[in-house]
Protein backbone atom coordinates (compact mmCIF):
# COMPACT_ATOMS: atom_id res chain seq x y z
CA UNK A 1 0.00 0.00 0.00
CA UNK A 2 3.13 2.69 0.89
CA UNK A 3 4.56 1.42 -2.85
CA UNK A 4 1.47 2.21 -4.23
CA UNK A 5 0.91 5.53 -2.91
CA UNK A 6 4.37 6.35 -3.70
CA UNK A 7 3.98 5.64 -7.42
CA UNK A 8 0.91 7.91 -7.03
CA UNK A 9 2.64 10.73 -5.84
CA UNK A 10 5.62 10.21 -8.34
CA UNK A 11 3.04 10.33 -11.04
CA UNK A 12 1.20 13.55 -9.78
CA UNK A 13 5.03 15.01 -9.58
CA UNK A 14 5.37 14.35 -13.14
CA UNK A 15 2.29 15.79 -14.25
CA UNK A 16 3.02 19.26 -12.16
CA UNK A 17 6.53 19.47 -13.89
CA UNK A 18 4.63 19.13 -17.18
CA UNK A 19 2.35 22.14 -15.70
CA UNK A 20 5.39 24.08 -14.65
CA UNK A 21 6.96 23.45 -18.56
CA UNK A 22 3.46 25.49 -19.51
CA UNK A 23 3.58 28.22 -16.66
CA UNK A 24 6.85 28.96 -17.63
CA UNK A 25 6.17 30.91 -21.06
CA UNK A 26 5.72 34.62 -21.18
CA UNK A 27 2.63 36.37 -19.76
CA UNK A 28 0.84 39.55 -19.63
CA UNK A 29 0.00 40.57 -16.55
CA UNK A 30 -3.16 42.45 -15.39
CA UNK A 31 -3.44 45.94 -14.81
CA UNK A 32 -6.76 46.57 -13.78
CA UNK A 33 -8.31 44.82 -10.68
CA UNK A 34 -11.35 42.11 -11.45
CA UNK A 35 -13.43 40.24 -9.40
CA UNK A 36 -12.09 36.36 -8.79
CA UNK A 37 -13.75 33.59 -10.19
CA UNK A 38 -16.83 32.46 -7.74
CA UNK A 39 -18.51 28.97 -7.51
CA UNK A 40 -19.15 25.72 -6.08
CA UNK A 41 -18.12 24.39 -8.61
CA UNK A 42 -14.90 22.20 -8.30
CA UNK A 43 -13.64 24.06 -11.43
CA UNK A 44 -9.95 25.31 -11.09
CA UNK A 45 -9.52 29.38 -10.80
CA UNK A 46 -6.94 29.25 -13.52
CA UNK A 47 -3.84 29.19 -11.09
CA UNK A 48 -3.38 25.55 -12.46
CA UNK A 49 -5.19 23.02 -15.43
CA UNK A 50 -8.00 21.35 -14.90
CA UNK A 51 -6.27 18.11 -15.11
CA UNK A 52 -4.29 19.28 -12.47
CA UNK A 53 -6.63 20.70 -10.19
CA UNK A 54 -8.80 17.10 -10.13
CA UNK A 55 -5.27 15.46 -9.38
CA UNK A 56 -4.82 17.92 -6.70
CA UNK A 57 -8.21 17.70 -4.82
CA UNK A 58 -8.06 13.72 -5.16
CA UNK A 59 -4.98 14.25 -2.93
CA UNK A 60 -6.84 16.60 -0.11
CA UNK A 61 -9.63 13.97 -0.79
CA UNK A 62 -7.69 10.80 -0.22
CA UNK A 63 -7.70 8.61 2.97
CA UNK A 64 -4.80 7.98 4.80
CA UNK A 65 -4.13 4.75 6.34
CA UNK A 66 -1.51 3.16 9.24
CA UNK A 67 0.80 1.90 6.47
CA UNK A 68 1.19 5.75 5.23
CA UNK A 69 1.52 7.09 8.67
CA UNK A 70 -1.67 7.84 9.74
CA UNK A 71 -1.65 9.29 13.09
CA UNK A 72 -0.31 7.66 15.67
CA UNK A 73 -2.77 10.55 17.10
CA UNK A 74 -4.97 12.38 14.64
CA UNK A 75 -8.40 14.13 14.11
CA UNK A 76 -9.13 12.75 10.54
CA UNK A 77 -7.59 10.21 7.76
CA UNK A 78 -7.79 13.15 5.28
CA UNK A 79 -8.16 16.77 4.54
CA UNK A 80 -12.01 16.58 3.44
CA UNK A 81 -13.66 15.34 6.40
CA UNK A 82 -13.41 18.58 7.97
CA UNK A 83 -13.94 20.48 4.66
CA UNK A 84 -16.57 19.53 2.35
CA UNK A 85 -19.95 21.29 2.49
CA UNK A 86 -21.25 21.56 0.14
CA UNK A 87 -17.48 20.65 -2.34
CA UNK A 88 -14.30 19.81 -1.53
CA UNK A 89 -13.03 22.48 0.36
CA UNK A 90 -15.48 23.99 2.01
CA UNK A 91 -15.98 24.40 5.73
CA UNK A 92 -18.34 21.28 7.32
CA UNK A 93 -19.69 21.29 10.70
CA UNK A 94 -16.51 19.77 12.49
CA UNK A 95 -15.03 21.15 15.85
CA UNK A 96 -11.94 20.16 17.44
CA UNK A 97 -10.92 20.44 21.15
CA UNK A 98 -7.92 22.75 22.63
CA UNK A 99 -7.27 22.85 26.44
CA UNK A 100 -4.97 24.77 28.13
CA UNK A 101 -3.93 25.78 32.09
CA UNK A 102 -4.32 28.83 33.42
CA UNK A 103 -3.58 30.18 37.07
CA UNK A 104 -4.93 32.69 39.00
CA UNK A 105 -2.84 35.38 38.13
CA UNK A 106 -3.93 34.84 34.65
CA UNK A 107 -0.62 33.15 33.14
CA UNK A 108 -1.00 30.99 30.66
CA UNK A 109 0.54 27.59 30.53
CA UNK A 110 0.55 25.23 27.13
CA UNK A 111 0.20 21.48 28.02
CA UNK A 112 3.24 19.45 27.31
CA UNK A 113 2.06 18.08 23.76
CA UNK A 114 0.40 21.21 22.58
CA UNK A 115 -3.58 22.91 23.56
CA UNK A 116 -4.71 19.96 20.42
CA UNK A 117 -6.39 17.35 22.21
CA UNK A 118 -6.67 14.56 19.16
CA UNK A 119 -9.79 12.50 19.09
CA UNK A 120 -7.98 9.46 17.43
CA UNK A 121 -5.35 7.14 17.94
CA UNK A 122 -4.25 4.30 16.10
CA UNK A 123 -4.15 2.59 19.51
CA UNK A 124 -6.11 2.83 22.44
CA UNK A 125 -3.26 3.05 24.86
CA UNK A 126 -2.53 6.66 22.53
CA UNK A 127 -5.90 8.22 23.17
CA UNK A 128 -5.86 11.57 24.74
CA UNK A 129 -7.88 13.32 27.19
CA UNK A 130 -7.98 16.35 28.30
CA UNK A 131 -6.38 16.32 32.28
CA UNK A 132 -7.44 17.60 35.34
CA UNK A 133 -5.09 20.94 35.07
CA UNK A 134 -6.63 21.64 32.25
CA UNK A 135 -9.16 24.83 33.08
CA UNK A 136 -9.35 26.03 30.08
CA UNK A 137 -11.18 24.36 27.14
CA UNK A 138 -12.47 25.20 23.75
CA UNK A 139 -13.95 23.80 20.71
CA UNK A 140 -13.01 25.31 17.57
CA UNK A 141 -14.83 24.67 14.00
CA UNK A 142 -12.93 23.89 11.12
CA UNK A 143 -12.58 26.60 8.58
CA UNK A 144 -13.25 26.89 4.60
CA UNK A 145 -10.26 27.09 2.70
CA UNK A 146 -12.36 28.36 -0.83
CA UNK A 147 -10.37 31.26 -1.95
CA UNK A 148 -7.71 30.82 0.53
CA UNK A 149 -5.40 31.30 -2.48
CA UNK A 150 -6.51 34.90 -3.15
CA UNK A 151 -6.14 35.58 1.48
CA UNK A 152 -2.74 34.38 0.79
CA UNK A 153 -1.62 36.95 -2.02
CA UNK A 154 -3.24 39.93 0.08
CA UNK A 155 0.09 42.00 0.91
CA UNK A 156 0.58 42.85 4.30
CA UNK A 157 -0.01 46.52 3.68
CA UNK A 158 -3.97 45.72 3.42
CA UNK A 159 -3.81 44.77 6.75
CA UNK A 160 -2.13 47.64 7.79
CA UNK A 161 -4.23 50.05 6.38
CA UNK A 162 -7.56 48.56 7.69
CA UNK A 163 -5.87 48.44 11.36
CA UNK A 164 -5.07 52.14 10.89
CA UNK A 165 -8.36 52.62 9.76
CA UNK A 166 -10.07 50.69 12.50
CA UNK A 167 -11.88 52.90 15.71
CA UNK A 168 -9.19 52.82 18.67
CA UNK A 169 -11.22 50.70 20.44
CA UNK A 170 -11.74 48.33 17.63
CA UNK A 171 -8.55 48.12 16.23
CA UNK A 172 -7.56 44.24 15.46
CA UNK A 173 -4.34 42.79 16.94
CA UNK A 174 -1.51 41.84 13.88
CA UNK A 175 0.63 39.03 14.35
CA UNK A 176 3.29 38.36 12.45
CA UNK A 177 4.39 34.44 12.06
CA UNK A 178 7.62 32.42 10.59
CA UNK A 179 7.00 31.40 7.26
CA UNK A 180 7.95 27.82 7.96
CA UNK A 181 9.49 27.06 3.88
CA UNK A 182 11.14 30.10 4.50
CA UNK A 183 13.73 30.43 7.57
CA UNK A 184 14.22 33.36 9.10
CA UNK A 185 11.10 35.21 7.28
CA UNK A 186 7.72 36.70 9.56
CA UNK A 187 4.86 37.62 7.54
CA UNK A 188 1.60 38.79 9.25
CA UNK A 189 -0.51 35.72 9.66
CA UNK A 190 -3.89 35.25 8.20
CA UNK A 191 -4.51 31.34 8.63
CA UNK A 192 -6.52 29.81 11.27
CA UNK A 193 -8.25 30.96 14.13
CA UNK A 194 -5.41 32.26 15.64
CA UNK A 195 -3.64 33.55 12.99
CA UNK A 196 -1.24 30.65 13.00
CA UNK A 197 0.18 31.17 9.68
CA UNK A 198 1.47 33.17 6.70
CA UNK A 199 1.34 30.82 3.90
CA UNK A 200 -0.72 27.80 2.48
CA UNK A 201 2.40 25.62 2.73
CA UNK A 202 3.31 26.31 6.38
CA UNK A 203 -1.16 25.91 6.78
CA UNK A 204 -0.99 22.49 4.78
CA UNK A 205 2.36 21.10 6.73
CA UNK A 206 0.62 22.14 10.47
CA UNK A 207 -3.01 20.63 9.95
CA UNK A 208 -0.95 17.43 7.89
CA UNK A 209 0.82 16.69 10.87
CA UNK A 210 -1.95 18.01 13.54
CA UNK A 211 -5.29 16.70 12.38
CA UNK A 212 -4.06 13.60 10.29
CA UNK A 213 -0.31 12.62 12.04
CA UNK A 214 1.56 12.94 8.59
CA UNK A 215 5.39 14.62 8.92
CA UNK A 216 6.74 16.19 6.01
CA UNK A 217 10.08 17.66 5.28
CA UNK A 218 8.68 20.94 7.28
CA UNK A 219 7.63 19.37 10.28
CA UNK A 220 9.28 15.97 10.68
CA UNK A 221 8.89 14.86 13.97
CA UNK A 222 5.76 12.92 15.04
CA UNK A 223 3.33 14.38 18.02
CA UNK A 224 3.50 12.84 21.74
CA UNK A 225 0.27 11.48 22.68
CA UNK A 226 -0.07 13.89 26.44
CA UNK A 227 3.74 13.79 26.18
CA UNK A 228 3.83 9.94 25.96
CA UNK A 229 6.47 8.82 22.97
CA UNK A 230 4.19 6.86 20.19
CA UNK A 231 7.60 5.62 18.42
CA UNK A 232 6.78 1.73 19.44
CA UNK A 233 3.52 2.67 17.40
CA UNK A 234 4.83 4.56 14.46
CA UNK A 235 6.08 2.12 11.68
CA UNK A 236 6.85 4.39 8.68
CA UNK A 237 9.67 6.49 8.57
CA UNK A 238 9.63 10.33 8.88
CA UNK A 239 8.88 12.06 7.15
CA UNK A 240 5.95 10.37 5.99
CA UNK A 241 5.16 12.85 3.03
CA UNK A 242 8.50 12.81 1.07
CA UNK A 243 9.64 15.55 -0.75
CA UNK A 244 10.42 15.11 -4.82
CA UNK A 245 12.44 17.40 -6.90
CA UNK A 246 9.20 19.41 -8.06
CA UNK A 247 7.91 19.49 -4.41
CA UNK A 248 10.12 20.07 -1.68
CA UNK A 249 8.24 20.45 1.32
CA UNK A 250 6.42 17.25 0.84
CA UNK A 251 4.37 15.69 -2.34
CA UNK A 252 1.28 15.65 -0.30
CA UNK A 253 1.82 19.18 1.39
CA UNK A 254 2.30 21.04 -2.08
CA UNK A 255 -0.48 19.49 -3.55
CA UNK A 256 -2.96 20.49 -1.03
CA UNK A 257 -1.40 23.99 -1.55
CA UNK A 258 -1.88 23.91 -4.58
CA UNK A 259 -5.51 23.00 -4.47
CA UNK A 260 -6.16 25.45 -2.35
CA UNK A 261 -4.43 27.84 -4.62
CA UNK A 262 -6.69 27.27 -7.54
CA UNK A 263 -10.03 27.24 -5.52
CA UNK A 264 -12.87 29.79 -6.36
CA UNK A 265 -13.88 32.12 -3.98
CA UNK A 266 -16.94 31.34 -2.43
CA UNK A 267 -20.22 32.66 -4.38
CA UNK A 268 -23.05 34.65 -2.99
CA UNK A 269 -27.15 33.55 -3.26
CA UNK A 270 -27.55 35.95 -6.14
CA UNK A 271 -31.01 35.66 -6.17
CA UNK A 272 -31.57 36.64 -2.74
CA UNK A 273 -28.93 39.40 -3.06
CA UNK A 274 -30.78 40.98 -5.56
CA UNK A 275 -34.18 41.30 -3.00
CA UNK A 276 -35.08 44.75 -2.07
CA UNK A 277 -34.85 43.78 1.78
CA UNK A 278 -31.57 41.94 1.28
CA UNK A 279 -30.37 45.20 -0.17
CA UNK A 280 -31.57 47.00 2.85
CA UNK A 281 -29.51 44.65 5.22
CA UNK A 282 -26.88 45.13 3.63
CA UNK A 283 -26.83 48.79 4.11
CA UNK A 284 -27.79 48.23 7.87
CA UNK A 285 -24.30 46.17 7.64
CA UNK A 286 -22.41 48.88 6.98
CA UNK A 287 -24.59 51.56 8.82
CA UNK A 288 -24.25 49.80 12.26
CA UNK A 289 -20.24 49.02 11.99
CA UNK A 290 -20.35 44.97 11.17
CA UNK A 291 -18.20 45.87 8.74
CA UNK A 292 -15.21 47.60 10.85
CA UNK A 293 -14.01 44.00 11.14
CA UNK A 294 -16.11 41.98 8.59
CA UNK A 295 -14.54 43.91 5.86
CA UNK A 296 -16.27 43.56 3.03
CA UNK A 297 -13.83 43.99 0.04
CA UNK A 298 -9.83 43.35 -0.74
CA UNK A 299 -8.07 43.57 -3.24
CA UNK A 300 -4.89 40.77 -3.81
CA UNK A 301 -1.47 41.81 -4.79
CA UNK A 302 -0.51 42.95 -8.60
CA UNK A 303 0.26 39.78 -10.99
CA UNK A 304 4.06 39.66 -10.91
CA UNK A 305 4.73 41.55 -7.75
CA UNK A 306 6.94 39.82 -5.50
CA UNK A 307 7.12 40.37 -1.55
CA UNK A 308 9.25 38.42 0.67
CA UNK A 309 6.81 35.35 2.46
CA UNK A 310 4.32 35.56 -0.13
CA UNK A 311 5.01 32.31 -2.15
CA UNK A 312 8.31 31.69 -1.54
CA UNK A 313 9.38 35.16 -3.28
CA UNK A 314 7.80 33.57 -6.41
CA UNK A 315 5.85 36.38 -8.58
CA UNK A 316 2.14 36.51 -7.85
CA UNK A 317 0.74 34.57 -10.79
CA UNK A 318 -2.11 36.48 -12.93
CA UNK A 319 -4.83 33.87 -11.87
CA UNK A 320 -4.25 35.48 -8.24
CA UNK A 321 -2.76 39.03 -8.87
CA UNK A 322 -5.18 41.96 -8.65
CA UNK A 323 -7.97 40.26 -7.75
CA UNK A 324 -10.75 41.66 -5.90
CA UNK A 325 -12.23 39.25 -3.11
CA UNK A 326 -15.11 39.86 -0.78
CA UNK A 327 -14.10 37.40 2.56
CA UNK A 328 -16.16 39.86 5.22
CA UNK A 329 -13.10 39.58 7.24
CA UNK A 330 -10.16 42.10 8.10
CA UNK A 331 -8.09 38.57 9.27
CA UNK A 332 -7.10 40.64 12.39
CA UNK A 333 -7.39 39.05 15.82
CA UNK A 334 -10.40 40.55 18.10
CA UNK A 335 -11.60 40.66 21.77
CA UNK A 336 -15.28 40.25 21.21
CA UNK A 337 -16.24 38.43 24.14
CA UNK A 338 -16.23 34.73 22.82
CA UNK A 339 -12.65 33.95 22.73
CA UNK A 340 -10.97 30.82 23.57
CA UNK A 341 -8.75 31.49 26.43
CA UNK A 342 -5.69 29.77 24.08
CA UNK A 343 -2.50 31.34 23.66
CA UNK A 344 -0.64 30.43 20.74
CA UNK A 345 1.63 32.60 18.30
CA UNK A 346 0.64 35.76 19.54
CA UNK A 347 1.55 36.10 23.40
CA UNK A 348 -0.79 36.13 26.51
CA UNK A 349 -2.63 39.63 25.09
CA UNK A 350 -3.99 37.23 22.65
CA UNK A 351 -5.64 34.60 24.81
CA UNK A 352 -8.98 36.43 24.53
CA UNK A 353 -8.66 37.35 20.66
CA UNK A 354 -9.69 35.28 17.78
CA UNK A 355 -9.62 35.94 14.12
CA UNK A 356 -12.45 37.44 12.35
CA UNK A 357 -14.64 35.03 10.59
CA UNK A 358 -15.13 35.53 7.03
CA UNK A 359 -18.25 35.91 6.50
CA UNK A 360 -18.02 34.36 2.85
CA UNK A 361 -19.75 30.78 2.33
CA UNK A 362 -22.05 31.63 5.97
CA UNK A 363 -25.20 30.54 3.86
CA UNK A 364 -23.70 26.88 4.51
CA UNK A 365 -23.19 26.45 7.86
CA UNK A 366 -25.80 25.54 10.21
CA UNK A 367 -24.06 26.20 13.54
CA UNK A 368 -22.13 29.58 13.63
CA UNK A 369 -19.28 31.41 15.53
CA UNK A 370 -16.23 29.53 16.30
CA UNK A 371 -17.28 26.84 18.28
CA UNK A 372 -20.47 26.40 16.41
CA UNK A 373 -22.78 26.98 20.02
CA UNK A 374 -24.88 29.46 17.90
CA UNK A 375 -27.90 28.15 15.19
CA UNK A 376 -29.39 31.95 14.28
CA UNK A 377 -27.83 35.08 12.81
CA UNK A 378 -29.53 37.05 15.58
CA UNK A 379 -27.71 34.46 18.20
CA UNK A 380 -24.40 34.94 16.92
CA UNK A 381 -24.51 38.39 16.38
CA UNK A 382 -25.67 39.27 20.22
CA UNK A 383 -23.30 36.90 21.71
CA UNK A 384 -20.67 39.64 20.31
CA UNK A 385 -19.55 42.08 22.93
CA UNK A 386 -15.86 43.97 24.49
CA UNK A 387 -14.33 45.33 21.28
CA UNK A 388 -17.81 45.05 19.32
CA UNK A 389 -20.18 46.92 22.12
CA UNK A 390 -20.94 49.63 19.89
CA UNK A 391 -21.88 47.58 16.76
CA UNK A 392 -24.37 45.43 19.22
CA UNK A 393 -25.28 48.51 21.21
CA UNK A 394 -26.77 49.55 17.50
CA UNK A 395 -27.88 46.45 16.69
CA UNK A 396 -30.27 46.02 19.48
CA UNK A 397 -31.65 49.56 18.47
CA UNK A 398 -32.90 48.37 14.91
CA UNK A 399 -36.37 47.37 14.40
CA UNK A 400 -37.58 44.05 14.25
CA UNK A 401 -37.80 44.41 10.20
CA UNK A 402 -34.53 46.13 9.92
CA UNK A 403 -33.14 43.04 12.03
CA UNK A 404 -35.32 40.61 9.28
CA UNK A 405 -33.30 42.52 6.36
CA UNK A 406 -29.88 42.14 8.45
CA UNK A 407 -30.34 38.44 8.48
CA UNK A 408 -31.52 38.26 5.01
CA UNK A 409 -28.45 39.84 3.72
CA UNK A 410 -26.38 37.18 5.97
CA UNK A 411 -28.25 34.19 4.18
CA UNK A 412 -27.43 36.07 0.90
CA UNK A 413 -23.46 35.24 1.37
Amino acid sequence: MRRDKRSRRLARSHSFILLLLLLAAPVAYAVVAMEAPAGFDNLTNGFETQTQFDLDRAVFEERDNIADGLGPVYNAQSCAECHQSPVTGAASQITELRVGQMDEAGNYTEPVSGSLINDRAIDSSLQEHASNRDNVMALRSSLGILGDGYVEVLPDSAFLQIQAAQPPAMKGTIVRVPVLEMPGVTRIGRFGWKDQHASLISFAADAYLNEIGITSPLLPGENSSKGKSVADFDTVADPEDEAMPAAPMGTDVEAFARFMRSTKVPPRDLAVAAMPDARAGAALFHRIGCDICHTASLQTAPAGSVAPGMNRDRPVPPALGDKIIHPYSDFLLHDVGTGDGIVQNGGPGTAHKLRTAPLWGLRMRPRLMHDLASVTYPQAILRHAREAGPVIQAYRSLSQIQRNQLSLFLSSL
